[in-house]
């Protein structure tokens, strides 16, 4: 067990809008969860992974149950999960997710975005083969049993990883790294310990980093920024630390 890296984070635009964008997409997520498994969270555990993100993200109770109805609805939005490849500048390998209703909408602002910011769109595969998907748990350090103990429990239900690492706001947090595949088998043995994670999400993990100064990170974090304030982006993914 120790310090888990963790990829830099953008962070460059107002808290008001980056709130706003994570409630958008933690609805899409909503609405993409219950499309696929119904709106009873005891028995759709996306749409209960959804719930405790949107906790965790300081999502009105009120706008999580609106979420539900409206993605339970005849009239909701049907997303399709896309995943885009590319470099920023300097090489940094971009991995992006995006929940669109409408592709040539979305991969026509990518690529204008690679072009402003002087990155490069790149065809499937040539960026992915980079990253690993992992089941990924964040839970608040205090109140958990001993880590090294803890670790040891977890290892027969899909644990990879646990580390030390940091929220938003620099707060300590306690990193658990699954196999994706092994997501449900890890998320239910940390339920069985009446253990809850503050996030539990998918994340594309680079098996590789890279570190550049500060004036070259600064021309990255401005296209990865600009990508995340895109309506139809979920997340990005880079190696930059």
């Amino acid at each position: 067990m120790g310090r888990i890296f963790e990829t830099r984070k953008a962070g460059m635009f107002a808290r008001w809008n980056k709130m706003a964008k994570a409630f958008t997409r933690i609805s899409k997520d909503i609405t993409i969860a219950v499309k696929a498994g119904g709106t009873n969270p005891d028995s759709n555990p996306a749409l209960r992974r959804c719930i405790l993100n949107a906790r965790a993200a300081n999502m009105p109770k009120d706008k999580v149950e609106a979420a539900i109805k409206r993605a339970s609805g005849v009239d909701a939005a049907t997303y399709e999960t896309v995943m885009y490849e590319g470099y920023a500048p300097h090489g940094v390998p971009l991995l992006i997710e995006t929940a669109t209703d409408n592709i040539v909408r979305t991969v026509g602002n990518v690529r204008a975005y690679f072009n402003k910011f002087e990155g490069n769109l790149a065809s499937n595969g040539s960026v992915s083969f980079m990253f690993t998907r992992m089941g990924v748990f964040r839970l608040a350090p205090e109140g958990l049993p001993d880590l090294e103990t803890l670790e040891l429990e977890l290892i027969d239900h899909g644990l990879q990883e646990l580390g030390e690492g940091t929220g938003e706001k620099g707060e300590p947090q306690v990193i658990l790294r699954c196999n994706f595949a092994d997501f449900g088998q890890l998320q239910a043995a940390l339920e069985a310990r009446g253990l809850h994670a503050l996030s539990s999400e998918s994340e594309y993990i680079p098996s590789t980093t890279v570190t550049l100064d500060e004036e070259k990170a600064k021309a990255v974090l401005e296209l990865v920024d600009r990508l995340e304030q895109d309506d139809d982006v979920q997340r990005v993914f880079h190696n930059l630390v």
